[in-house]
């Protein structure tokens, strides 16, 4: 009776795996139909993301349920020979198939250290300083960043790295933020949930890379270095708001 207990539960754990590799296949399938014929992505500035050597990828973060995430890591893994490592919040990883998907390509649950051990190794960093309260701005305020926080900063002085400021312009009119339903978010046990369409709304998207930001030579003192992040996550701000601001203004009109 115990060997088939034992069977039974390998080939249950077995179909699980199938049925979960099956399920991050049709997600990575979506995004590439999203990308490519839904909203029309273009993609500009991959120069500017250094080819060897550890450098931190910040960009804007909005759009509801953080769809630009999941665009940007895959934008990168088209376009880049190396793969990024992304902080994640630990809810995303509660969600089946894409809390798996993205860990399989890059994602790791956020640490006071933003990825530290990735940088001294040489590899990228993907961080959205404005965390979930990027997600929350209402639709009136689409395109404003809100303050960056700079742990990502302190994290490129104490390894040395660049950081490259990154816009993403669609994410605001794909999922706009008509309003919450905090009793769903205590149901799910989720930082939020917003009232959005089920399905994201066919805007126009880009994805613009800036010019790398060199990281300050490390300073000696904790206090020097305190304001060489502070100075540093002031500065990646206003890049990737001047990218934000530039693109919008290029793309003319949210669907087309």
């Amino acid at each position: 009776m115990t060997d088939v207990i034992e069977v039974g539960g390998a080939e249950l754990r077995y179909a699980r795996e199938r049925l979960g590799e099956a399920g991050e296949d049709a997600w990575d399938h979506l995004l590439d139909w999203l990308m490519d014929d839904y909203f029309r992505l273009e993609s500009t500035g991959w120069e500017n993301i250094p080819a060897d050597g550890p450098a931190v990828i910040v960009a804007n973060h909005s759009g509801s349920w953080g769809l630009d995430a999941f665009i940007l890591m895959k934008a990168l893994a088209r376009n880049l020979q190396r793969t990024p490592h992304f902080p994640a919040a630990p809810a995303m990883f509660r969600f089946p198939v894409i809390g798996s998907y993205a860990r399989k390509n890059g994602a790791f649950p956020v640490d006071p250290l933003l990825g530290l051990e990735h940088l001294t190794a040489g590899e990228l960093v993907g961080v959205f300083p404005e965390g979930i309260s990027g997600l929350e701005k209402p639709f009136r305020e689409r395109y404003r960043l809100r303050p960056f926080s700079p742990g990502f900063a302190v994290t490129a002085v104490q390894a040395g790295a660049p950081v490259v400021p990154v816009s993403i312009i669609g994410a605001e009119e794909a999922y706009p933020r008509l309003g919450q339903i905090p009793a769903l978010a205590r149901l799910f046990d989720l930082p939020w949930f917003p009232l959005t369409p089920v399905f994201p709304l066919p805007s126009k998207w880009l994805v613009t890379v800036g010019e790398p930001i060199p990281a300050p030579p490390r300073p000696t003192s904790y206090g020097a270095r305190s304001a060489a992040a502070r100075s540093l996550c002031t500065e990646a701000q206003d890049a990737v708001q001047t990218l934000v601001d530039r693109e919008r203004q290029r793309r003319g009109t949210p669907f087309w």
